[in-house]
């Protein structure tokens, strides 16, 4: 008798597929125009998340109202989106010339509008993974604000949680809550939430903003509101994405007007045909490691470097910050905000202006010639398939017939570690972009052996480039884990930077051909373990030393020492 295999499908398996279910759907609903999230329409998202069960949400699939990860995702939306039944997603559509004030989510830079009391716009302009991560942070907190309705309602739709009225007292204040008010407000709250006192009590003040103390309270009130005003009147909220938003997405307008306000003032500079080197990091690494040390360790007497760049990174400490700024301004540094839309700042430094003596670089090799010393760009970093976008257009030639020479991409980032813990340092040889069979391989110019020895855990493998960090779940990360993919860890951008190399250097010959990569991360967290997700908490000081030790790194390797 034949055996029958076991066709059972893993939780890896079901996740994966989740994962594309959401994908297709994110960009249906997008081609629709609208939906409602908590309607029919939206019901396919509702299950692929729930069936997914992310990391990041926590306890998404249980009955009780998921803390941090409420707040992960308040952090990266606009205050009173809670209130807001209808949710727009625009483009650039000319709202920052209104009388509109713009609101940007203190963890995510994105412009949005309060159009009324029922209408908040959020723009997108970057991309469409910007799409995926507002759509799937805005399906999590109406899955939870149902379950706050469910606790509040009874069989015949009619309010019967004592809790839920005094919760509605509270927020009706118009000042704030003095300390037995809100211990009052967290009690009654515990009930509807279905978690503990001392939880919400650690998690309130969290949510706390300069002109609201009591924000949580009032997030969950209108979360609660309109989820009762949806069953209750049929009032559903709904997602709209506008005309010109579809019109435009996929075009690379912000791109192509941002990278051509880079190669302009290169060309103001006259540094259009010098050795040019793109670093996608923060806006203050390069400058500090550079220009830092020189600047302050007297100043700070400071034993180490190290000790300078933790200072630096105090939030106290700004006026240190400025002392580096302006001595990098007076050698060669010039900082362009973006004004594309994108989001995505940019220094440009020229290396015949720096004064090497008393920096780590001392000793850097640099031709003799200054019309042969190495540029370097550095971009902040982008978001998702946004790092196409914006790399693919930089490498394009400017205007049509003047071809830049690019001689290196260093791409210095913060991503999830599977192996090993927060602050860890990964260094990739292959990005796998999850949801396609889109694969790049590449020699890496930097190599773990150059990070060993300082302390930190270094580990060389594959990067998954997923599609958002909220969508990733343990069961299939440890499929890309434990199988032969072997995967170390997981980002939104390098896949995706990759192939923009790869286009303009092996197809469209626009650069050489031998272009230099050089990929490297620090672990911002660990998906596989419980308390260690970006839904946590930050990295704080943790993150400080191995964001220098790459950025030095490759400096070091810009400057030939």
């Amino acid at each position: 008798m034949k055996e029958i295999k076991n066709t059972t499908r893993t939780r890896a398996q079901e996740s994966s597929a989740a994962v594309e279910r959401m994908y297709i759907t994110m960009r249906h609903l997008f081609n629709r125009g609208f939906y409602k999230p908590m309607g029919v329409s939206g019901e396919t998202l509702r299950e692929a998340l729930l069936l997914l069960r992310p990391e990041i949400y926590g306890s998404i699939a249980e009955e009780k109202v998921e803390l941090n990860g409420l707040l992960y995702v308040i952090e990266r939306l606009p205050i009173g989106i809670e209130e807001c039944r209808f949710i727009n997603l625009t483009s650039d559509e000319g709202y920052s010339q209104s009388h509109f004030s713009a609101i940007v989510p203190p963890k995510r830079r994105r412009n949005c509008y309060r159009i009324d009391d029922e209408q908040m716009n959020i723009e997108i302009t970057r991309g469409r993974s910007d799409i995926y991560d507002v759509l799937t942070h805005l399906t999590f907190i109406f899955i939870e604000s149902h379950k706050i309705k469910d606790r509040v309602l009874g069989d015949e739709e009619e309010i019967i949680s004592r809790d839920w009225i005094k919760i509605e007292q509270a927020v009706q204040k118009n000042e704030p809550l003095t300390l037995e008010e809100r211990e009052l407000a967290i009690s009654h709250a515990s009930n509807v939430l279905g978690r503990s006192f001392a939880e919400i009590n650690s998690i309130y003040s969290q949510f706390a903003t300069t002109d609201n103390p009591d924000r949580f309270i009032h997030v969950i009130y209108w979360l609660g509101k309109l989820a009762i005003q949806e069953t209750v009147k049929n009032e559903k909220r709904t997602i709209t994405f506008s005309p010109i938003l579809r019109e435009r997405l996929g075009h690379h307008i912000y791109g192509e007007i941002w990278a051509d306000n880079i190669k302009n003032e290169l060309e103001r500079l006259d540094l259009l045909e010098r050795p040019l080197h793109i670093i996608s990091a923060n806006m203050h690494s390069v400058m500090n490691s550079i220009f830092a040390t020189n600047v302050l360790k007297t100043k700070l007497k400071a034993k180490e470097d190290i000790q300078v760049y933790e200072e630096l990174s105090k939030s106290g400490n700004g006026n240190l910050r400025a002392l580096v700024s302006d001595r990098a301004a007076k050698e060669g540094m010039l900082f362009l905000p973006d004004t594309s839309g994108t989001n995505i700042d940019v220094q440009i430094f020229d290396t015949a202006k720096i004064d090497f003596k008393n920096t780590l670089f001392s000793n850097a090799k640099l031709p003799q010639n200054d019309a042969e010393k190495p540029v370097i760009i550095v971009m902040d970093y982008a978001f998702g398939e946004q790092a196409y976008e914006t790399i693919d257009e930089l490498l394009k030639p400017f205007k049509k017939d003047i071809y830049l020479n690019f001689e290196s991409v260093s791409i210095m980032g913060k991503a999830g570690i599977l192996t090993g813990g927060k602050g860890d340092i990964m260094i990739p040889f292959a990005h796998v972009n999850e949801g396609t069979g889109d694969n790049y391989a590449f020699e890496n110019e930097l190599t773990a052996e150059m990070f060993e020895g300082n302390g930190i855990p270094v580990f060389s493998g594959t990067m998954i480039s997923v599609l958002g960090t909220s969508l990733q779940n343990k069961d299939l990360l440890q499929f890309f884990h434990d199988s032969t993919w072997k995967a170390i860890g997981l980002e939104m951008e390098g896949s995706h930077y990759q192939k923009a190399i790869q286009s303009a250097s092996k197809i469209r010959k626009s650069i050489n051909p031998d272009v230099k990569v050089r990929y490297a991360y620090y672990a911002s967290d660990n998906p596989l373990e419980t308390g260690s997700t970006l839904a946590s908490g930050g990295l704080g000081s943790t993150g400080v030393k191995p964001t220098y030790l790459i950025t030095i790194k490759i400096l070091e390797q810009i400057f030939n020492i």
